[in-house]
């Protein structure tokens, strides 16, 4: 019997970039709190139950594509933390054609209007989240970073446990 718990899709960033937001995510992620690792989620919450569907489906969509170029656009203000907003065509129009694959299985939240991030910190006090977002917005400058494929993640209650990982590998 498949396990029910939660599938969590994340793009996987290059090694450069997952270093460099892990380590503002662990010094700024309230410590107690911080149950997974820096990630840029494009879905939320996938029915478990259709583990198989899912990975046949991530697989197919990561096989036809190149690493994607997302642009790292700043920080973001999320009342009791700091995100980054990032933006790219490509990493969007993949998770509009997953949406399409996944269309029935997605809870609210998935349904909503995609918005890529990064949190660097959440959970935290207002005023904490304001003076971290002040000294990281004094010393921004855009970049790009890549995604190199996707992450397949199952739930387990706060923390969560890697599934798979599947490659953009269009040659």
């Amino acid at each position: 019997m498949a396990d029910p718990s939660p599938l969590i899709v994340t793009a996987a960033l290059d090694d450069g970039a997952f270093a460099w937001f892990e380590d503002l995510r662990q010094s700024h992620f309230p410590r107690h709190r911080n149950k997974v690792p820096a990630h840029v989620t494009l879905f939320h919450a996938l029915p478990g139950e259709h583990e198989d569907a899912v990975v046949e489906t991530l697989r197919a969509a990561c096989a036809r594509r190149r690493p994607v170029q997302v642009d790292v656009r700043g920080p973001w203000f999320l009342g009791n933390g700091v995100a980054y907003r990032l933006a790219s065509t490509d990493l969007e129009q993949l998770r509009a054609e997953l949406a399409g694959a996944f269309a029935p299985w997605l809870t609210r939240q998935d349904q909503a209007r995609y918005r890529p991030h990064i949190t660097v910190q959440n959970k935290a006090e207002p005023d904490e989240a304001r003076r971290l977002l002040e000294q990281l917005q004094l010393e921004f400058e855009p970049f790009p970073i890549f995604a190199e494929g996707l992450l397949l993640w199952r739930y387990l209650g706060g923390p969560w446990a890697l599934v798979d990982r599947f490659a953009f590998d269009a040659a």
